[in-house]
C-alpha cells in the first residue's frame, strides 16, 4: 500500500504537471490566434481582461461565497466543541484559527475559502455537524484546513485566469474574424488560410479543452487535501467513512450552484452523479468511490 507522504507528493506533481501543460497550451492557442490576425493584441487584451476580474474576485473570494451560501458566523460559545476540533487541528497544522461559520442546511457538507491563511473561513452545514461522529468531522475539518494550509484557493485562481485568456481570447478571436480582421493581405495565401482554420478551430475547441484542464486540477487538488488531511489527523478512515455519510445523503443544499459547487468537499448536487468515463471529464470533484479507496489504501 503506498504511503500517504508518496501519495500527497504525487498529487503535487501531477498539479503542476497540469499547470504546466496549461501555461503551454494558453502560449500555443495565444500564437495561432495572433498568427491568424496578424497581430498580438489579441493575447494581451485576454491576459489584462482575466488578470483584473480574477484578482478581483480573488480579492473577495470569502464575501462573495460566504453570502451565495447564506452561512452565518459562530462564537466559541455557540459551539465549543467544533471550536475545539478546528483549533486542535490549527495546532497541529501550524495554521492560524480561521472564522468559523454554519450553513443552515440538512445535507452534510463544508468547504473551505479565503485569499490566505490569515483571511481564512471554513463552513460546515447543520447535517454534518448532526449526522457525523467526532472523528469523522475531524476528518472532514482537516481536509478543509488542508486546502488553506496548501493554497488551494490561490492556485485556483490562478487556473481561472489560465482559462479566462482562452475563454477571452477565443471569444475576441471569432468577433475579429466575422469582422474581417484576418490577414486578407498576407503574400501567403495558403499559410493564412491554414492559420485561419485552425483559429476558428481553436476558438471553438480550447475553450472546453481549457474547462477540462480546470477540472482536472480541481479534482486532483480534492485528492491531495484528502491525504493532507489524514497525514493530520493520522485517521484516514475518519474522512473515509465521514465521506460516504456525506454521498449517502440524500438531503438538497438549497444554496448550492455552479459557481460554488467546486468548493464543497463533495458535490452537494445530489440526483445528477454519473460513474460514465465522459461525464466525470466534466466534475468538479473525484468520484467518492475512488477517494475513499484511496484513503482506506493508505497506509501511515
Amino acid at each position: 500500500m503506498a504511503t500517504l507522504y508518496n501519495i500527497a507528493d504525487s498529487n503535487v506533481r501531477k498539479t503542476w504537471f497540469l499547470i504546466t501543460f496549461f501555461l503551454v497550451f494558453v502560449i500555443l492557442i495565444g500564437w495561432i490566434f495572433s498568427h491568424a490576425l496578424n497581430s498580438q493584441a489579441i493575447l494581451y487584451i485576454a491576459v489584462v481582461f482575466s488578470v483584473l476580474t480574477s484578482v478581483s474576485s480573488y480579492w473577495y473570494s470569502d464575501k462573495i461565497v460566504l453570502m451565495s451560501t447564506g452561512a452565518k458566523p459562530i462564537e466559541k460559545s455557540d459551539n465549543p466543541e467544533l471550536y475545539r476540533i478546528v483549533e486542535n487541528l490549527c495546532i497541529a497544522s501550524g495554521l492560524p484559527v480561521p472564522k468559523i461559520y454554519i450553513l443552515n442546511e440538512a445535507q452534510p457538507n463544508a468547504f473551505a475559502t479565503g485569499r490566505d491563511e490569515k483571511h481564512a473561513v471554513v463552513a460546515v452545514t447543520k447535517g454534518l455537524l448532526g449526522k457525523l461522529e467526532k472523528t469523522e468531522i475531524e476528518g472532514v475539518i482537516a481536509h478543509e484546513l488542508s486546502h488553506i494550509k496548501n493554497k488551494d484557493m490561490l492556485l485556483m485562481t490562478a487556473v481561472v485566469v489560465l482559462a479566462g485568456v482562452i475563454s477571452v481570447a477565443a471569444d475576441f478571436f471569432m468577433r475579429m474574424t466575422f469582422w474581417g480582421g484576418h490577414r486578407d493581405n498576407d503574400n501567403n495565401n495558403s499559410s493564412n488560410v491554414i492559420f485561419l482554420v485552425l483559429g476558428i478551430a481553436a476558438a471553438i475547441l480550447a475553450p472546453i479543452a481549457a474547462s477540462l484542464i480546470q477540472l482536472a486540477i480541481s479534482r486532483n487538488r480534492e485528492f491531495l487535501a484528502d491525504a493532507s488531511g489524514a497525514l493530520l489527523t493520522r485517521y484516514p478512515e475518519g474522512l473515509a467513512s465521514a465521506l460516504e455519510k456525506i454521498a449517502s445523503d440524500t438531503s438538497q443544499l438549497r444554496r448550492a450552484n455552479s459557481s460554488n459547487a467546486h468548493l464543497f468537499i463533495s458535490s452537494p448536487f445530489r440526483g445528477k452523479e454519473t460513474k460514465s468515463w465522459f461525464n466525470k471529464l466534466f466534475m468538479t470533484h473525484p468520484p467518492v468511490e475512488e477517494r475513499v479507496a484511496n484513503l482506506r489504501g493508505m497506509k501511515m
